[in-house]
């Protein structure tokens, strides 16, 4: 089933000799339960295209449709409120909220939306992400690998249709990094969560379904583990 289509998207900065196109005409789909990783240098336009289908830029052309819905179709208010609904996010920089402990950062998109949290899928989730015993820590008081689980919490949730990842293990030692990729894998078979991560790190592909690159703005399917399936 498809949740994700990418459809000729074009982000472009600037206007005749001085324009930059980040993104030329990039088209692709992931699948529900899918875990895909774009990969490709700084500058390459994989941030901006996440950014993208996050619905936190406009293109300047082109589609995102998520579970069949046309994010730029929306108004603004509605494409907030959807985003907010269906799309988990998972920076670099872990964006925790400092005054909170573990579990109040976990479930604070909830909150946000006025829903009441499920005790039960907490503790799950607390138990997946080996946090059970800091739930009443401060982000202060953790590691950098176990903010980033937390962050990964908080981003599942509410059970979302599509987790962006935005090189979710750029500031973390090695040993944390393969956590965190075991959690994101995990998550995927789990929860059959579909996720879309970018990363400059080629070795952290091993484990994805599927791999994209992007190269100028232009996007390659290098394929995976389905296309070796079917080969």
């Amino acid at each position: 089933m498809e949740i994700l289509k990418v459809q000729d998207l074009t982000k472009t900065y600037g206007t005749g000799e001085n324009a930059v196109h980040a993104l030329r005409s990039v088209s692709f789909t992931v699948a529900k339960g899918e875990f895909a990783a774009i990969v490709g240098e700084s500058g390459s336009g994989k941030s901006t295209l996440l950014n993208c289908i996050g619905a936190l830029d406009d293109p300047t052309s082109g589609k995102v449709y998520l579970n069949g819905q046309d994010l730029f179709s929306m108004k603004e208010k509605q494409r907030t409120v959807f985003r907010r609904r269906n799309i988990g996010f998972v920076f670099q920089s872990f964006q925790l909220i400092p005054e909170l402990n573990v579990e109040q950062n976990i479930i604070f998109p909830l909150l946000l939306d006025h829903q009441r949290p499920d005790c039960d899928a907490l503790e799950e989730m607390l138990d997946m992400l080996g946090l059970a015993d800091r739930r009443r820590h401060l982000p202060s008081q953790l590691s950098g690998g176990q903010q980033q689980r937390v962050a990964i919490g908080r981003a599942l949730i509410t059970k979302p249709i599509l987790i962006l990842a935005d090189e979710p293990t750029g500031n973390l030692d090695s040993r944390s990094s393969r956590d965190v990729m075991d959690i994101l894998t995990s998550a995927s078979k789990r929860y059959s969560q579909t996720i879309l991560m970018i990363t400059h790190n080629t070795g952290l592909t091993a484990s994805v379904d599927r791999v994209l690159s992007v190269s100028d703005g232009i996007l390659t399917d290098l394929g995976g583990k389905c296309n070796e399936k079917l080969s």
